[in-house]
């Protein structure tokens, strides 16, 4: 299926296709000990606070046209944060031809796309492994539309909003709708890859997997960073700090850690 912009499929009635997008990242951090530990806690609750995070899904809201309807957020004790948004569509007839091409979506600034009756959440999980001082940060990030436009336009300013060492993505098309000859539609956009979606700028800096069910509807794509720098990885200080030994031993844990996350599943130390 290939159309224009100008051939957009004519639906029967309301387009009743859901596109679901979760996108899911880590932040990886080393912690020596239990005060910089909370400090790199405190530093992220700081960081992406219930507050600071729906501004974030009012800007997704923004670009892709949408009104929000309601919201409801919170911040957790010991840490992490929640936000839902219920939004619903603009005028799907103003969207840019861009809208319905598969690319990169835009930032912010650049042109405002539209989608139907849709929802957005976003919730945060800080963590540490207690045994070798390594802390992540985890944001999912979940926008549901049901309408033309795919929540996958959204996803290069997701990439660009938050520190990412580790990407999960996932995109669903589910149930049906029918065009005017009653004919049912089971996805009214082409998609071989949510790559496709990423900037080459951005996919340049990432190792990258593709797990496709293109039967199902079901894309899926991790991303992990190629470049390591210690200094990255560390909290309150510089690798300047350590020895050899000890930023050797260091750097194999934070890379152990991305390679477990990358891959999902537990793997023997070396």
């Amino acid at each position: 299926m290939s159309l224009t912009h100008e051939e957009r499929i004519q639906l029967h009635d309301f387009n009743n296709l859901t596109k679901s997008l979760s996108f899911n990242m880590y932040d990886v951090c080393y912690t020596k000990t239990k005060e910089e530990r909370q400090s790199y806690i405190n530093y992220i609750d700081e960081q992406y606070n219930a507050e600071r995070l729906t501004e974030i899904l009012k800007d997704v809201a923004s670009m892709i046209g949408a009104y929000v309807l309601n919201v409801a957020m919170q911040d957790y004790e010991p840490q992490g944060a929640s936000v839902t948004m219920l939004v619903a569509e603009g005028p799907v007839e103003e969207a840019p031809k861009s809208a319905f091409e598969e690319s990169p979506g835009p930032l912010p600034e650049a042109s405002v796309l539209h989608l139907d009756k849709s929802h957005i959440t976003v919730h945060t999980y800080p963590e540490y492994n207690p045994e070798d001082g390594i802390s992540t940060f985890r944001a999912d990030i979940d926008v549901s539309t049901c309408g033309e436009i795919s929540p996958l336009k959204a996803l290069n300013y997701l990439i660009h909003s938050f520190d990412t060492d580790i990407m999960t993505i996932d995109y669903k098309v589910r149930g049906f709708t029918r065009d005017v000859k009653g004919h049912k539609l089971f996805i009214d956009h082409d998609i071989t890859s949510i790559q496709n979606y990423i900037p080459e700028t951005v996919k340049n800096e990432y190792h990258m997997i593709d797990v496709n069910i293109y039967q199902e509807n079901i894309f899926h794509t991790k991303c992990k960073l190629k470049a390591f720098n210690l200094d990255d990885y560390l909290f309150g200080y510089t690798k300047d700090a350590l020895t050899q030994t000890e930023q050797a031993t260091i750097a194999q844990k934070l890379q152990h850690e991305m390679d477990e996350i990358y891959y999902g599943r537990n793997m023997p130390r070396t």
